[in-house]
């Protein structure tokens, strides 16, 4: 597993500023407003009452509980999100933020989901590797990590020139809609949502061969350092008092959430560092 972007950083100054931060913001803080695609299952979505839920949208609500913050659940279009969060429109974005390739953009917090790009296919499309994708097209999410993967500089760029077409669509519920029409051949996507996408339904499979391995969390505006180590200290208490693997069960998410580990190598470096300072 890569190691968190927290972990490069000097850990007696981390320890420090997660204390002063945590202290100020619980003082001036009311609200956390916090900017997330609502057509993203099961991180981010709107239930069949109406209502926006997701298992990161449960997570910030129990850090606001903790808090004593009111959550302010905040739809995004996920092409805009650099613009809504520098203006200030939202306080972080946090509903399956891969942090990979993007460490310099954002103050991240601890990663919480081991994630990986994947590509869904129908059964019987006659696709059963990544080379059978040569020629075909395949839908993704602008904006995305499958995008930047798949394009430019990505680990995956030459796969990507193979493809007949790669087809960006405004959110993946619409991009599966139109694989389930046959407009598109196949769809590059994150392996919790596709999971989520194939549940229940037919015909579909999820390649063997999975595009890339990466990490999910919660993308604060660069130098929120306040912010985002009280939601981390916040994270913490979640993982020690249970919540964070009810909901992970809940969500069906068991499998892939990292939080347990990246939390303990932080507190590691952290005591390691303590003790350097003090020899």
């Amino acid at each position: 597993m890569k190691k968190s972007v927290f972990c490069a950083l000097t850990a007696a100054a981390l320890v420090a500023s997660m204390v002063a931060g945590t202290a100020c913001m619980a003082e001036e803080r009311t609200t956390f407003i916090v900017g997330f695609d609502a057509e993203y299952p099961p991180y981010g979505y709107m239930d069949e009452n109406g209502e926006y839920t997701g298992f990161d949208l449960e997570l910030a609500q129990a850090v606001c509980d903790l808090q004593g913050w009111e959550l302010v659940k905040t739809p995004i279009d996920w092409d805009s999100k650099d613009l809504e969060l520098n203006s200030g429109a939202i306080d972080c974005i946090w509903n399956g933020f891969t942090m990979n390739g993007r460490e310099e953009e954002y103050t991240w917090s601890v990663p919480y989901v081991d994630n990986s790009q994947v590509i869904v296919v129908a059964e019987d499309s006659g696709i059963e590797s990544l080379e059978d994708l040569a020629g075909k097209i395949v839908g993704v999410q602008a904006d995305s990590a499958a995008l930047k993967l798949l394009t430019d500089d990505g680990d995956q760029a030459e796969l990507g020139a193979t493809f007949g077409t790669l087809q960006q669509f405004k959110d993946y519920n619409t991009a599966f809609a139109e694989l389930q029409a046959g407009s598109i051949d196949a769809s590059a996507i994150d392996i919790g949502v596709a999971q989520y996408q194939l549940k229940g339904k037919e015909g579909y499979k999820i390649l063997d061969e999975a595009l890339n391995s990466e990490q999910y969390a919660i993308g604060f505006r660069l130098g929120d350092d306040e912010l985002c180590n009280t939601v981390n200290e916040s994270l913490k208490t979640l993982l020690e008092d249970g919540t964070f693997d009810e909901l992970a069960e809940k969500y069906e998410l068991t499998d892939m959430v990292c939080l347990a580990e990246e939390i303990g190598a932080l507190d590691g470096a952290a005591e390691a560092a303590t003790e350097a300072a003090t020899e």
